[in-house]
């Protein structure tokens, strides 16, 4: 990618989670677009859902320990820097630099805040490509951020084998 206005470095957003998918889009970007990125800030991105405690508080009889609450959020955020730190080294071994970055919350609605918020010029995302059953209960993370993020978005789907 080309240098942005007043010389600063194009951003490239590679959002992920701990699917198949997700470390075949990172593989893949990093195979296909190496060239292309080789001047840009590339920034692998995740987020952290909401946790739905409400069985933690029918649980506990409605007095959750709020250390419980602590414990359990506490751990999903080292989930996610565990899966940040395996995709940063993936990148290394590629000779690519990356910055690593997640947040806390619906993940389609956290990836395109995150576009906005640190002007990346290029969002690359995988695809599960879900039924449209399960499309129409769970949602797409990747349609709505084709339609909502501020930036262009390319969206990676796997080969069927």
């Amino acid at each position: 990618m080309e240098q942005g206005r007043g010389g600063e470095k194009k951003k490239v957003m590679v959002a992920i989670d701990d699917s198949e998918i997700s470390h075949y889009t990172l593989e893949w970007f990093l195979d296909k677009l190496r060239d292309s990125i080789a001047d840009s800030e590339v920034i692998i991105f995740t987020a952290q859902p909401n946790s739905d405690l409400g069985y933690l508080h029918a649980s506990t009889f409605g007095n959750t320990p709020a250390d419980l609450v602590a414990s359990i959020q506490e751990n999903k955020k080292k989930i996610a820097l565990f899966l940040l730190d395996k995709a940063k080294d993936i990148c290394a071994r590629h000779g690519v630099d990356v910055e690593i970055m997640t947040e806390i919350g619906d993940p389609k609605e956290a990836i395109c805040e995150a576009v906005e918020k640190l002007n990346i010029q290029l969002l690359v995302l995988g695809s599960h490509d879900r039924g449209p059953v399960q499309r129409a209960f769970l949602g797409s993370v990747s349609n709505y951020c084709v339609h909502n993020a501020k930036c262009p978005v390319l969206v990676v789907k796997k080969p069927a084998v």
